[in-house]
């Protein structure tokens, strides 16, 4: 069996070149036994890159074996060969490690595109701060970084739950409501701290424009409240006296 290179404390050296990325694929990897009896097994992706990644899976192939790989999600397949399991490198648990044939980030879905993304915009916001860029504009960009991180986290979770729910998925977009009254209660902290210092002009279109959408904000949540309160049972009326 090859080892791993390893450093001069006697660490394992990182052979990978490329940085993995977290993620939840489920995926059904297929491959010929000893016999040529065909075997499938369900498994997840759970670290990915456009080579390969780490496969959690219970029943996997040897080391060396060529598999094919189908992502449920998308239901593209990708040919693959089995560079490590749990029996053949130290650290690997539960699971193999695959490279694919031709390599290809598409194969794995929007969820590496996404981390990838998310990876990208919180390098940038360290750059950013090294500049000594304005905190507040620093605090804008954290705050668009924590939306798509959001907005990723319920993309998964509609995507990855089977079977599709109605009541779930009301309460993932629930979840994002949510998040949307926080965001908008920052950003009328800031407009008022904006108006207070004389950066916003008044009479302006935008001015009267986002005027018009309080008051109907707010009307709409009168209402709310109202028929909420509707829905309230009132414990004591309409009963009999004994």
């Amino acid at each position: 069996m090859k080892k791993r290179p390893m450093g001069a404390d006697g660490t394992d050296v990182e052979r990978r070149k490329s940085r993995r990325f977290p993620v939840v694929v489920p995926v059904e990897v297929s491959w010929r036994g000893p016999n040529g009896i065909a075997l499938k097994e369900d498994g997840v992706a759970r670290q990915v890159n456009e080579k390969g990644g780490f496969l959690k899976m219970s029943n996997y192939p040897p080391v060396g074996t060529r598999v094919t790989l189908a992502n449920f999600l998308s239901a593209q397949t990708a040919e693959a060969r089995v560079l490590a399991a749990p029996d053949s490198r130290p650290g690997v648990a539960s699971g193999i490690v695959v490279e694919l044939i031709v390599p290809n980030e598409n194969f794995w879905g929007v969820d590496l595109q996404l981390k990838k993304t998310i990876i990208e915009l919180e390098n940038l916001e360290k750059a950013l701060k090294q500049e000594e860029i304005d905190v507040r504009l620093v605090r804008e960009y954290r705050d668009a970084i924590d939306r798509v991180c959001s907005i990723t986290e319920t993309l998964r979770q509609l995507r990855t739950s089977k079977p599709r729910v109605v009541d779930d998925d009301h309460g993932l977009f629930s979840v994002l409501a949510e998040n949307r009254i926080r965001r908008a209660m920052s950003i009328c902290m800031d407009l008022i701290a904006d108006v207070d210092a004389g950066r916003i002009q008044q009479g302006s279109a935008n001015v009267e424009e986002l005027s018009t959408i309080i008051q109907r904000l707010q009307e709409t949540l009168n209402r709310s409240s109202k028929v909420a309160a509707l829905r309230i049972p009132q414990h004591g009326r309409g009963q009999r006296l004994m």
